[in-house]
């Protein structure tokens, strides 16, 4: 599999909640229709094969729409899947690390609250890099990060970047300023009562911001 170019627009992270397999399939296989660019597969509570497993239904439904899925953490799962990218945060494998593994084909993301972390994530073979909680969330809990760090790594960096972390459709403009090569979202559209809508209405927004790199 060689590595293509990625349109991270508009980037899904996934959360199960309470949701049966059915009903979270559901939401994913809506919001490939809708327009997502990327999906990420997070289970942070899932045994090893039920991870796999889901694994293996999900990156049916993205590659029926050709939208890249990338594995949250579990660098063995993003291989016995055969996904085309791994995110990783601070408590995996080292950058180094994952990149040999992975081989020069996948997609590498790390996630970066400073400067000095993605300069560091980029010389050891990242190929983007996640930054935030841009807001407060439930999601995960994590120090707030300044939009003037946003745009120091932006700038301080080559490879794309994308924000996560509390971004919702009411904060998108927030963004209209900033080189952002993306925005990841997680309980708005997980969470959305109409996800085809949401999804749509996200997607208009993000494409419609002045400084959105593609």
């Amino acid at each position: 599999m060689t590595k293509q170019p990625i349109d991270y627009a508009l980037y899904l992270v996934t959360a199960s909640y309470d949701y049966s397999e059915a009903h979270f399939l559901q939401i994913i296989r809506e919001a490939c229709d809708a327009g997502v660019t990327v999906v990420q597969l997070r289970e942070k509570t899932a045994s090893t094969r039920d991870f796999y497993e889901l694994a293996l239904k999900v990156k049916a439904i993205t590659e029926e729409y050709g939208i890249p899925l990338i594995i949250n953490d579990r660098l063995d799962i993003c291989l016995a899947v055969d996904a085309q990218g791994l995110h990783i945060g601070d408590e995996e494998l080292p950058v180094a690390v994952c990149r040999k593994l992975l081989g020069p084909d996948k997609i590498l993301g790390v996630s970066a609250k400073t400067l000095a972390r993605a300069q560091e994530a980029q010389a050891e073979g990242a190929d983007y890099l996640g930054v935030g909680a841009m807001y407060p969330t439930k999601t995960k809990e994590t120090p707030i990060t300044a939009f003037a760090t946003l745009e120091a790594i932006i700038q301080g960096v080559h490879v794309p970047v994308v924000a996560i972390g509390g971004v919702k459709e009411a904060n998108v403009m927030d963004f209209q300023r900033v080189p952002i090569h993306g925005l990841c979202m997680v309980s708005e559209i997980m969470q959305a009562d109409n996800v085809t809508g949401k999804v749509r209405r996200l997607r208009q927004k993000i494409l419609d911001l002045p400084g959105l790199q593609r």
